[in-house]
């Protein structure tokens, strides 16, 4: 059979010099996913397919749970529902003692149905509708509070009950963190925190405590949540000696990073991201430097990249093989960033299923949609790849199950390797049936 043709094209190739046995892209070959073939999860699965491996889960969350608590004596994790709320990722992590963050009535609802009790949840988010407002409170969840509208239906309910509420005020502040994340919660620099707090105290109605910082996403700067925990610890004071308030948590929220790339960095993650370790140094070293002996308020992490990130990969293969107008190859992938959102802003790791010959090239990974928008990977170096050859991209566990997207295609299968090495499917693939079954046709459209 005659190979079809193909136009020559001539671009210079930088690879480097081989200096091992064995080729560089040995190290871009993933044959399995904890012990189970790529091959075979495609087989039985189908393609696209999100992998999870339950053994990196728990792994992570031990060894982070070990960490904190060896640099401080009170540490409670919340699992970040918004990072990935699928069931059986959420169960993982509340049988290994994670209490749940939520930030909407949904994720309110989708906790409790989990069986995780009212008091086992904190709520945040700068929208609480007053329904699921009114059930948080009579659960006990640890509300923080995000605005002064809020707070005025703390109070309605609290004159409904009878009862003084305890609730957290959310915290926004300079850490050296840029851009700042100031649309959550008061203000601190500018005396907007103690002038809420003077309001709170006068309604009569609310007590302070708890407080509650988040500072942004994928920060790389340890630093900045030692600078966090000292002005909640010098904050907690103030409160505690102005107001008679016992402030018995502080929330450093979230944003601790994985081991991803993000886009702008020119550094390998080994590199640009530091290790989890330093993070525990210097917020424990902030609390108890500035904390009286023996008073240890609860420090409350609500971690969710970190712990789930490097737990996920996605399958996908190509289906079409293109040359661009440049000269470079692309490669038109079954999955794109409708599955894929956080692509606008990581390179994944990509690899291959199979050791594959030929010099490696600068190449496009294009998705499945009608979009100019929907690049993987803008320049990935991979060798010529067939028709139907599988990749595997990685770590996509964060923010892709939460913030994907039904668009003019069908969300796949997602499955979670065990402990034990068997593959459960902890999401059916989506159907038409799915998508249409909540339309209705008008009777004159009938």
């Amino acid at each position: 059979m005659k190979k079809p043709y193909q136009k020559p094209t001539i671009l210079k190739l930088q690879v480097g010099f081989l200096r091992e046995k064995k080729s560089s892209l040995s190290r871009m070959v993933r044959q399995e996913i904890d012990g189970v073939p790529v091959a075979e999860l495609v087989e039985k699965f189908g393609s696209p397919l999100f992998v999870f491996s339950e053994k990196r889960l728990r792994e992570q969350f031990r060894y982070l749970k070990r960490l904190f608590e060896g640099h401080y004596p009170r540490v409670e994790f919340s699992w970040s529902y918004k990072t990935n709320y699928l069931d059986a990722i959420c169960r993982i992590f509340h049988q290994e003692g994670a209490t749940a963050e939520v930030v909407s009535n949904f994720e309110y609802e989708k906790a409790r149905r989990l069986g995780v009790p009212g008091d086992q949840i904190v709520f945040n988010g700068p929208y609480k509708p007053k329904e699921i407002l009114r059930q948080a409170v009579l659960e006990g969840a640890r509300i923080n509070v995000d605005s002064l509208d809020e707070i005025l239906d703390l109070e309605e309910i609290a004159r409904e009950t009878g009862e003084k509420l305890r609730i957290g005020l959310r915290v926004n502040m300079d850490t050296g963190i840029y851009p700042r994340w100031d649309r959550f919660g008061f203000n601190l620099e500018s005396g907007e925190v103690l002038n809420v707090a003077r309001r709170i105290a006068a309604g009569g109605k609310l007590e302070v405590v708890g407080l509650h910082c988040h500072q942004g996403t994928f920060i790389l700067e340890p630093e900045a949540y030692g600078r966090a925990a000292e002005k909640l610890v010098d904050l907690s004071q103030k409160l505690e000696n102005d107001f008679g308030w016992t402030i018995e948590y502080l929330d450093l929220g979230g944003g601790f990073p994985s081991r991803n790339r993000l886009k702008g960095l020119y550094l390998p993650p080994e590199v640009a991201v530091p290790p989890l370790s330093e993070y525990a140094e210097k917020i424990a070293r902030a609390l108890l430097t500035r904390l009286p002996a023996g008073d240890y308020p609860l420090l409350i992490l609500e971690t969710g990249r970190a712990l789930v990130d490097e737990a996920g990969f996605l399958i996908t293969t190509v289906r079409a093989l293109k040359r661009l107008p440049d000269g470079r190859r692309a490669y038109i992938l079954d999955a794109g960033v409708n599955l894929l959102f956080t692509a606008f802003w990581y390179h994944f790791r990509v690899e291959v299923e199979r050791e594959i010959p030929g010099p490696p090239e600068p190449c496009v990974l294009y998705g499945p949609l009608c979009m100019n928008i929907d690049v993987v990977e803008e320049s990935a170096l991979l060798p010529p790849l067939a028709r139907g050859t599988r990749l595997v991209l990685s770590p996509v566990g964060a923010y892709n199950v939460t913030q994907w997207m039904q668009f003019i295609t069908y969300r796949p299968r997602v499955v979670l390797v065990t402990e034990k090495g068997n593959v459960e499917v902890i999401r059916e693939a989506e159907t038409l049936e799915d998508i249409v079954r909540r339309e209705k046709i008008p009777e004159h459209l009938k």
